[in-house]
């Protein structure tokens, strides 16, 4: 039997990373004591839309890979907590946008600063140097192969 090729073994880890077991553990730490409408549940919205901006719920969902149903009962949760509020969308006057309010902004950096101790502790022990490559490596595959190209290409 051969070895595993550099892409079996990343399609393997990327696997365990994407579950959802995984990412429930992982967004249940980062908004732990934020609030009750903040879970692994809510955690997606908001961050999508301090990723993308305003959104309607139904591209919110596209984007974040939720059905815009489930989006608007996460969003009524967080709206509730005044953590996102609903505009007319300027383009469709039948439809609203999703928006940040000031505190989800701060949640969000909350978060997203969380997120980034949880890897700089994952990474204490390596090397300084590795853990750079690492950083630099998972960037560029990221801009490289996951981000959608505007130019049509495919993968």
């Amino acid at each position: 039997m051969s070895e595993a090729t550099a892409g079996e073994r990343i399609a393997e880890d990327f696997g365990d990373i994407v579950r959802r077991e995984s990412r429930a553990v992982v967004y249940g730490e980062l908004t732990a004591g934020l609030g009750p409408a903040l879970d692994e549940a809510t955690y997606p919205v908001l961050s999508g839309l301090a990723r993308g901006g305003p959104r309607s719920a139904a591209r919110l969902g596209h984007d974040i890979g939720l059905d815009r149903s489930v989006v608007s009962r996460h969003a009524d949760r967080l709206q509730a907590a005044g953590l996102l509020r609903r505009e007319p969308d300027p383009s469709d006057r039948r439809a609203s946008l999703l928006v940040l309010t000031e505190e989800g902004s701060q949640v969000v950096t909350r978060m997203r600063a969380r997120l980034a101790e949880r890897f700089d502790a994952y990474l204490a022990h390596w090397p300084p140097a590795e853990a750079e490559a690492f950083a630099r490596a998972l960037h560029r595959f990221t801009q490289e192969a996951l981000l959608p190209r505007d130019c049509g290409d495919t993968p």
